[in-house]
């Protein structure tokens, strides 16, 4: 098969290379426009077998859009995307029928995403049924050890949705997509609508599944809190562009955009005896109708300058493998 590229064990799982999708703009009069909106804009990644990339932005970047056209749930209009050696935009029905049973999503709000009128049992089973994957007794059997590694009671199967808590319909959402034994799983604000104490431990049950099958996630988030926790690597998207990405450790340690450092100070520090300086933002972020000329952040970035509204910058590498698109890091690092 032509789509199928040729690669050594080091080839990663799953690679986005100039990612675009756009949606029409309607006018007054409720028609489409001439006009499109690029919701996601020439965006390139890559996610290793057994690992995490965190993707993180305010509400309106681009991070689910990115997700869904990654499964191909909105359609691209440029870029490829290269999963499990194949790309996707040139295998036809073959390259859909991979990607439904090996990728899966994990939502927001997992009561939404689940069948209420299905038992629990019933709807992780669903993916097994419809890719007609072992006997019945082999998919009861996949129920049970699914059950049992994301932390339900053991009757779960036999309930419906709705007589579950939150975080329990959030492990019963996991259980699901595991069930075909995908190798990447898109968690969409998987802990969004939960408390803390709740987050944690959906958070550690993320990492140990990951630990116990080697599933990889694109885990999607607005909370940088969160994608340290989970995350190998971490990409900052603004306004459908990456704006820094690298290595999480080295990312988290020593953040070079500004954006990124103002959604860092937001985080609350674990000891109250540490003072951190909270980087305020200008305004709301701007609508994808209307970017700003130049550096997309420049209009709510504290040290904007001339040139960032005239050159958008280039994603460019840092002595520390984290890439950030803005023309004054170097300066504003030695700040």
């Amino acid at each position: 098969m032509s789509a199928v590229l040729q690669g050594g064990p080091a080839e990663p799982l799953l690679g986005v290379d100039g990612l675009v999708v756009s949606f029409g703009a309607r006018g007054h009069a409720g028609r489409r426009g001439r006009r499109s909106i690029k919701a996601v804009d020439h965006v390139s990644f890559s996610i290793g077998r057994s690992s995490t990339l965190g993707l993180v932005g305010e509400s309106g970047s681009g991070k689910s859009t990115t997700g869904r056209a990654i499964l191909q749930l909105v359609a691209a209009e440029a870029g490829t995307v290269v999963f499990e050696g194949v790309d996707l935009g040139s295998a036809g029905a073959e390259g859909r029928r991979l990607l439904r049973r090996r990728a899966q999503m994990v939502f927001q709000n997992p009561l939404g995403s689940l069948n209420a009128r299905l038992k629990v049992g019933r709807s992780i089973r669903e993916p097994l049924d419809i890719h007609k994957i072992g006997t019945p007794a082999a998919r009861r059997a996949r129920v049970a050890e699914l059950v049992d590694l994301v932390g339900l009671p053991d009757d779960a199967p036999e309930r419906f949705p709705h007589e579950f808590s939150g975080g329990q319909q959030q492990r019963i959402a996991l259980a699901r997509a595991l069930a075909a034994r995908p190798s990447l799983i898109v968690c969409d604000e998987p802990v969004a609508s939960l408390d803390m104490s709740i987050q944690a431990q959906i958070l550690e049950l993320l990492r140990s599944v990951q630990r116990e099958t080697g599933v990889s996630y694109l885990f999607i988030a607005h909370d940088l809190h969160v994608v340290r926790k989970v995350s190998h690597e971490t990409a900052v998207m603004y306004l459908g562009r990456i704006v820094e990405q690298g290595p999480s450790h080295s990312l988290f340690a020593s953040p070079r955009h500004p954006y990124t450092k103002a959604l860092l100070s937001a985080v609350p520090s674990p000891d109250p005896a540490v003072a951190s300086r909270r980087v305020m933002l200008r305004g709301e972020i701007p609508s994808p109708m209307d970017l700003p000329s130049g550096c997309r952040f420049r209009t709510r970035c504290p040290s904007a300058r001339e040139r960032c509204a005239l050159e958008e910058p280039a994603l460019e590498t840092t002595d520390g493998g984290v890439a950030v698109a803005c023309h004054f890091w170097r300066e504003l690092e030695e700040q």
